[in-house]
C-alpha cells in the first residue's frame, strides 16, 4: 500500500514539474527553435539569377561562404574585435564590480544602479552619442585640441578604434553584473588571514582574490565576447561602413544583395562559431572550479 502511495505521489511529482516547465518550453520553441528550423532550412535553399530564390537542399550556400576569402577575412577580423573588447570590458569592469560585490556602503544599491544604468539606454543612442563625442569636432577632440595636446584631431569615428571604444562602453554593464553574480566565492576573510601572515595587497590578490573571482571573469568574459561578435549597430554606425564583421556581412547579404540563402549559412555558422566558444568556455570553468 504504501509503495503504491509512493509511486503514486512521485507520477504526480513529475507531471507537476512537467505542467511548470511547460509553459517555458513552448516559449523557447516559438521564439527560438521554430525561427532557426527556419533559418536552416533558408540556408539550403539557393539563389539563381538576379536575386532569385530557388526552392531547394543544396550545401551550396555553405560552400560558398566556406571558400569565400573574404568572409574568412571578416570572421578574423569578428574575432579579433571580440578578443580585444572582451579584454578590455573585463580589465575595466573587474575593480568596479569587486568593489560594488563587497562594498557594504549604503550606497550600494544606488551605485549598482549606476553601472547597470546605460542598459535602461538603446545601444543606437549611446553609439549616436559615441558619435558626437568622438567626432572631429566633438568633445574628445576639442578638449586634447584646448590643451594643447594635438595640433589636429584624431580620427576616432569611422574606424576600427572608435568601434572597440563605444562597443567596451556598451558592454561594461553586462560585464559588471555577470562578475558580481559570479564573486560569490572571494572572501574578505581569506585575505585578512592572508594579511595577518605576512602576505602583501598584491601578493593577496593574485594568490587569493583573483583566482577565486575568475569563474565570475570567465562568465563576464563569455558574455561579452558573445555580444561583440554578434553586434551590428555599433560597427555598422561608428565603422561608417568601412569596418566589417560577420553581423554587418549578414545585413548587405539579406536586404542589399538579396541573398537569402548565404544569409542564412552565414547566421548558422555564426551560431556554430557561438557553440564552439561555448563548450570552450565549459572546459575552462571546469578547469578552474576544480583547481
Amino acid at each position: 500500500m504504501r509503495t503504491s502511495s509512493r509511486s503514486s505521489g512521485g507520477r504526480t511529482s513529475r507531471a507537476a514539474r512537467a505542467a511548470l516547465l511547460a509553459p517555458g518550453l513552448v516559449a523557447i520553441g516559438v521564439s527560438f527553435l521554430v525561427p532557426l528550423a527556419w533559418l536552416a532550412r533558408m540556408s539550403l535553399n539557393r539563389t539563381v539569377g538576379s536575386a532569385e530564390l530557388q526552392s531547394a537542399v543544396s550545401p551550396q550556400s555553405y560552400v560558398d561562404v566556406l571558400t569565400d576569402e573574404f568572409v574568412w577575412k571578416i570572421a578574423w577580423q569578428t574575432l579579433q574585435l571580440g578578443v580585444l573588447v572582451t579584454v578590455l570590458a573585463i580589465a575595466v569592469s573587474y575593480p568596479i564590480a569587486l568593489f560594488l560585490a563587497r562594498t557594504r556602503s549604503r550606497l550600494r544599491g544606488l551605485l549598482m544602479a549606476l553601472a547597470i544604468a546605460p542598459l535602461l539606454t538603446s545601444s543606437v543612442v549611446r553609439t549616436f552619442g559615441w558619435l558626437t563625442l568622438l567626432s572631429d569636432d566633438g568633445v574628445v577632440n576639442s578638449v586634447l585640441s584646448g590643451l594643447g595636446v594635438t595640433s589636429e584631431p584624431l580620427t576616432l569615428t569611422n574606424n576600427r578604434t572608435g568601434v572597440v571604444i563605444a562597443l567596451v562602453e556598451i558592454m561594461m554593464p553586462y560585464a559588471i553584473i555577470a562578475m558580481i553574480a559570479g564573486f560569490g566565492r572571494v572572501s574578505k576573510d581569506l585575505e585578512d588571514a592572508a594579511g595577518s601572515l605576512g602576505a602583501g595587497r598584491l601578493r593577496c590578490f593574485l594568490r587569493i582574490t583573483f583566482p577565486l573571482s575568475l569563474p565570475g571573469v570567465l562568465t563576464g568574459a563569455l558574455m561579452v565576447f558573445v555580444l561583440t561578435i554578434s553586434a551590428f549597430v555599433t560597427p555598422r554606425l561608428m565603422g561608417g561602413g568601412r569596418v566589417f564583421v560577420i553581423a554587418t556581412e549578414i545585413f548587405d547579404q539579406a536586404t542589399t544583395t538579396l541573398d537569402w540563402p548565404r544569409a542564412s549559412a552565414l547566421s548558422i555558422l555564426l551560431l556554430f562559431l557561438f557553440g564552439v566558444f561555448l563548450v570552450l568556455y565549459q572546459r575552462l570553468f571546469r578547469l578552474v572550479e576544480g583547481r
